[in-house]
């Protein structure tokens, strides 16, 4: 009895010292990913009717599209079911070239009729993923005729209207929504004309390096390796994607080992796993903006010297140096960083006597009252007091109302707000407009208008010269024309002292086991793991 009891603390003895010292208990399996995410947000698995970024890092594994973004370089375009594209000199079609030989799960043969069965389905649809494409000009009633099959190997994209060609073709790399569907298997599972959403929200019929083995949701969702994939089979036999919520427990258990890959961490939690040999973080620059937005309807702001006091009464250095690390780097302009056309910042900085005498100006020396929206989570309510505070030294007194983000942006969205700390912007597309659209265009100010995706329109801010020249630079087909529009743009939109002021250029961290090989985080989320591997 004595001999089981001394055996007994021994191993309890042993186990302790283990813990801790920090040695990893555990270790997943060497041909099976590991993913630990909070699915909350991952309602369906059709491409046509998935809302946020983790529904697209999963459907980009089990769904090709025509083209892919390079990582590295997200303006450039590979390869995807398409080996090649070409643009006609008028700008107004856009003929693809599909791989020959490409397989379907199912066995089927991926063919151009099935993307521009996709995309019909798409527009018909009419769910989440529709709203660019018909921002482009497409509808049910002209998609059938605009987005065709010419042969078998090779279709056509008809543009509805004048746009740059090159930002339709970075949607279809980036959204999801150019997914192309088994539209034989699809159809198999219509019921009641609904073109197999149904079906397809728990289900795949892609030919992606991955297929579906399950979906539990808000649990776990399996996919696992195709074989004779064209690109090559995939290095890991599965991948196995775990609902988690508690950035705690992410932490602790990618520490162990239980995990390969964690997402959607909080910022002190990743902090703490830096200095941890075995881990690394990717940090990854995203196109959206942190901004402070003031509302024209509001007639403080609707004065321009007032809105150019504000922007010397925050604290860009200090906001960025002590509150944004992790989430977000400086950033003053409405077209994202790593953009060829954008300008270098402006270097605006906190001047409490500029903002005043500015203030003056407007007939307000002794500041006024104002509230000040924004949720109730980091980072944004941390810049909400530091905005705050230094509002306050030019007499400028707001008052900060917290909230859901229906609560905050949804005042945003109906104009029913003073002002707000806010993030937002367009970037998923490596394009200056995708970020102009979101931050600075507003082409009809009226309320009936309902641009509600426009946060310019949000604020009533409008200014049409500035609309002009956005529209202009779109559909300019001379790049080096084109960049000059876009530089005229940011100088006008600078000149105008805008509603919405851009502090910070979003960072989304992964964290990663220092075991995993070629992981590369992708700016879109388009993240694919076709190569990924372990290296033990």
């Amino acid at each position: 009895m004595n001999a089981i009891i001394t055996v007994r603390t021994l191993l309890l003895t042993l186990l302790i010292i283990l813990t801790s010292s920090g040695v990893s208990m555990a270790k997943t399996p060497d041909d099976q990913l590991i993913v630990g995410m909070n699915m909350n947000n991952l309602l369906s698995l059709d491409p046509a009717a998935m809302t946020g970024n983790d529904a697209v890092s999963i459907i980009v594994n089990m769904y090709d599209s025509l083209v892919e973004l390079d990582p590295h370089t997200p303006s450039n375009i590979l390869p995807g079911a398409a080996t090649a594209w070409k643009i006609s000199d008028d700008g107004k079609l856009i003929t693809f070239t599909l791989r020959d030989g490409m397989k379907f799960h199912s066995g089927n043969p991926v063919t151009a009729q099935d993307f521009a069965w996709s995309m019909n389905r798409l527009m018909h649809l009419n769910l989440a993923q529709a709203t660019t494409w018909k921002s482009y000009g497409f509808t049910a009633d002209n998609v059938e005729q605009l987005i065709r099959a010419k042969d078998p190997l090779t279709v056509e994209i008809e543009l509805p209207k004048p746009t740059d060609p090159k930002l339709v073709i970075y949607s279809l790399a980036t959204l999801g929504s150019g997914s192309i569907l088994d539209r034989a298997t699809v159809m198999q599972h219509e019921k009641n004309g609904d073109w197999g959403n149904g079906w397809l929200t728990t289900n795949e019929a892609g030919s992606g390096p991955f297929k579906l083995d399950v979906w539990q949701a808000k649990d776990v969702l399996r996919i696992s390796r195709v074989d004779n994939y064209w690109q090559g089979d995939a290095k890991m036999k599965r991948v196995i994607f775990r609902h988690m919520t508690e950035s705690q427990a992410l932490r602790l258990m990618i520490e162990k080992g239980d995990i390969d890959i964690a997402s959607g961490m909080s910022v002190p939690d990743i902090n703490a796993l830096k200095s941890n040999p075995d881990i690394q973080v990717d940090e990854v620059q995203r196109g959206t903006i942190y901004y402070v937005a003031m509302s024209l309807k509001e007639p403080h702001f609707a004065n321009p010297k007032v809105r150019e006091a504000v922007r010397y009464l925050i604290d860009y250095d200090g906001i960025n140096k002590t509150i944004m690390p992790g989430y977000g780097i400086f950033h003053q302009r409405p077209i994202q960083k790593g953009m060829d056309v954008t300008l270098p910042d402006p270097g605006y900085k906190l001047d409490v006597e500029k903002a005043k005498a500015l203030l003056a100006q407007a007939g307000y020396p002794d500041g006024f009252t104002t509230t000040l929206r924004v949720l109730s989570d980091p980072p944004f309510i941390n810049v909400a007091t530091a905005v705050q505070s230094t509002l306050a030294q030019a007499g400028i007194q707001a008052k900060i109302l917290t909230g859901t983000g229906n609560q905050v942006y949804g005042a945003m969205r109906d104009r029913q707000f003073d002002m707000l700390v806010g993030r937002g912007g367009g970037g998923v597309d490596p394009h200056p407009h995708s970020s102009l659209r979101s931050i600075a265009y507003n082409p009809d100010n009226s309320d009936a208008a309902k641009l509600t995706n426009f946060q310019g329109w949000r604020t009533s801010f409008y200014d049409k010269q500035l609309n002009d020249l956005i529209d202009n630079a779109l559909i300019e087909k001379d790049p080096v024309k084109q960049k000059q529009m876009y530089v005229e743009v940011q100088e006008r939109y600078d000149a105008l002292f805008p509603a919405i002021l851009p502090i910070s250029q979003m960072v989304d961290s992964v964290v990663v086991r220092k075991d995993i090989v070629d992981y590369v985080p992708h700016p879109s989320t388009t993240t694919r793991l076709l190569q990924v591997y372990k290296q033990r």
